[in-house]
């Protein structure tokens, strides 16, 4: 490599040698022989599907299997974390921090499910620095994508691997300001449409007339929203509905502090909320700060319209005006 390695998106630079030092930790341990701080139990695998709102009974009883989505959830240390992790990726994390890199996002992950985890089943992991990128230019700054892979085992035996990629990134500059000049008179932005089709045009239709719907199956009476063809539990294609009562409080929640985007004003909250009913559904928390939100907060049902034909379910503290 000969030169200054340029970013092709923007131009950025940096000296070859840094990049060379960067890729000559490809290929090298993060951790090794990692021990699962638990093996696989029911009392973790039903707080997850509490969570996650799945009630698939594969997950439940004595011949119950983890949900394949929770392969990294047995690897991980907790507060505490785990002593058995190498110290290359502290290095490399020290090189990009020393280069200006100091910031850092989760980008993706990829998972790859080779056999179910069970209960009982002890957890052992290996993971690798499997890639380091060229000098990348995104919105948030160029940086360098950091990939890990971490080989799952149960019992010994290869149950998976979980690729986790993160973005180390120097903060772009922002632009100077202008000098202030009369505000143009512009339309307000408007809120992304929702994806509307035959399976919830009902639901869409019920929030216009300021009623938030809920479905029930035909046959075995499970409620459910999001709307769906059929019943998750025992597959019915029969259902009515069921007018919410607009009481519920939060379950879950998380700050939104992403960049500006038209039509929205971060930070804000975004909940998930429980409803009188049972059932959970996702929806802004207004009324109160976004940092005063806290799970059990009691809200209420109140329909928001965004502009001339667009009309949104969210949920206000109790309490607040």
């Amino acid at each position: 490599m000969s030169g200054a390695q340029r970013s092709a998106e923007s131009g950025a630079e940096q000296p070859p040698a840094l990049y060379e030092r960067l890729v000559a930790y490809e290929g090298r341990p993060a951790a090794t022989a990692g021990t699962g701080k638990d093996p696989v139990n029911l009392p973790m695998i039903r707080h997850w599907c509490e969570a996650m709102g799945d009630t698939h009974p594969a997950y439940r009883g004595p011949d119950a299997v983890a949900p394949p989505t929770m392969l990294q959830a047995w690897t991980m240390g907790g507060l505490s974390g785990h002593t058995d992790r190498s110290s290359a990726y502290e290095e490399l994390f020290g090189l990009l921090d020393g280069a200006g890199y100091t910031s850092v996002v989760a980008t993706d992950c990829e998972q790859e499910y080779l056999r179910p985890l069970r209960p009982g089943d002890a957890i052992t992991f290996d993971t690798v620095i499997e890639s380091v990128s060229e000098l990348k230019t995104t919105k948030l700054g160029a940086g360098h994508f950091v990939t890990t892979r971490t080989d799952v085992r149960a019992d010994g035996e290869l149950a998976g691997t979980h690729r986790f990629r993160i973005l180390k990134y120097a903060p772009a500059a922002r632009p100077p300001r202008k000098a202030e000049s009369p505000p143009e008179t512009k339309p307000a932005p408007r809120r992304p449409r929702p994806v509307v089709n035959r399976d919830n045009a009902g639901f869409w239709e019920g929030v216009a007339d300021h009623r938030l719907l809920i479905q029930r199956c035909g046959d075995c009476a499970a409620l459910r929203i999001p709307w769906l063809p059929g019943c998750a539990d025992c597959g019915s294609p029969d259902w009515d509905t069921v007018e919410a009562s607009g009481t519920g409080t939060v379950f879950s929640y998380v700050v939104m502090h992403h960049p500006p985007f038209p039509a929205f004003d971060p930070p804000y909250a975004v909940g998930l909320i429980e409803l009188a009913e049972g059932v959970r559904m996702v929806s802004n928390v207004v009324g109160v700060p976004y940092d005063k939100v806290r799970i059990g907060m009691p809200v209420r049902l109140e329909f928001l319209r965004a502009d001339e034909d667009l009309v949104l379910p969210v949920f206000r503290a109790e309490g607040e005006a």
